[in-house]
């Protein structure tokens, strides 16, 4: 396994900079945001399609740094339903598919999307519960009208341009837990997976470990990524919280980087979990921690996963 970092963090910084740094620091690898939520980040994905000698000089200044790119990401939501809006992450989604495929990249990274409550709607609607059955009646809509119909389709895209496509599970989507990834996966074809994040898995009630091995060879990409439950809130207002990110002191969880969350024994589990299952892919640093600064929680969480990660040397695993 490589330890990388999703680069949607150096936004503010030149690319040459940030290549720099991040190798510094001493990661492998490099996610890169090219649009949609994260925003593009050092990548034109709209130029690459249209220039490939343009692309494929991008993606060697990469390679001239030591790192190699993990997956290009586009975090959205396809499913909106707001037309104009879903036609914009489609786009983004294609572009990025396409730019992926020209350079031999396999992974793209994006949300499973959430559409409306029924034709019509404007705003995204997530059920949480099954009951009054209007509810299920927006289930039954969103999975069997919207999500499978258009992700069945793009499957078959993904498979003609020999790329995957990583839903990050993550609430207020409809694929959010393991059961709904696999709901998709079956439905729509095998050329889409999972990209795990535990963070998202922690404060719903999940043991990531136990996702893992649910998941197997449907994990494709994992985001490195922490999540701190304060129970003195939690057991009073449940994990369902609306509050600002900002608000640390009062929500039920927070972001946290790797090991302020949970400590090196859960992430060894995790670590080792995805060993078992045969992932070998890269641990993209995700920070969104809002008590450290971007430099503080990415180093810090570099120096936490190499002290526990499992590398390979001349054939065995052994922790580094």
């Amino acid at each position: 396994m490589k330890i990388g970092v999703f680069n949607a963090l150096f936004a503010g910084m030149e690319f040459e900079e940030t290549l720099n740094y991040i190798q510094k620091v001493g990661c492998e690898t490099i996610e890169v945001g090219t649009g949609s939520y994260p925003g593009a980040v050092h990548c034109d994905v709209n130029a690459f399609a249209k220039n490939e000698k343009k692309a494929k000089d991008w993606k060697k200044k990469i390679e001239d740094h030591g790192l190699t790119i993990s997956a290009l990401s586009c975090h959205g939501n396809n499913l909106h339903p707001n037309k104009a809006m879903a036609k914009e992450f489609h786009d983004t989604f294609v572009k990025t598919v396409e730019v992926a495929s020209m350079l031999g990249i396999k992974n793209v990274i994006t949300f499973s999307g959430c559409p409306g409550g029924a034709k019509g709607d404007s705003t995204p609607n997530w059920v949480t519960c099954p009951w009054p059955t209007d509810f299920s009646d927006v289930l039954k809509y969103q999975w069997e009208e919207v999500a499978i119909p258009y992700w069945s389709e793009q499957n078959n895209f993904l498979k003609k341009n020999k790329v995957r496509v990583a839903f990050e599970m993550h609430p207020g989507f409809i694929v959010y837990n393991t059961e709904t990834m696999l709901k998709i996966r079956k439905a729509c074809g095998t050329q889409i997976g999972s990209n795990f994040d535990p963070s998202h898995l922690f404060w719903q009630g999940m043991d990531p470990v136990v996702s893992l091995r649910a998941l197997g060879s449907a994990v494709f990409h994992f985001h490195a990524k922490d999540c701190r439950i304060y129970t003195e809130n939690s057991l009073v207002n449940g994990v369902l919280d609306t509050k600002s990110y900002a608000d640390e002191i009062n929500r039920s969880w927070i972001f946290r980087t790797v090991g302020y969350g949970h400590d090196a024994d859960v992430w060894r589990n995790i670590i080792s979990t995805l060993r078992m299952i045969g992932y070998d892919g890269t641990l993209s640093i995700e920070h969104e921690d809002s008590l450290m600064s971007s430099n503080e929680g990415f180093e810090k969480a570099v120096a936490f996963l190499k002290d526990i990660v499992i590398v390979e040397k001349a054939g065995e695993a052994y922790w580094a």
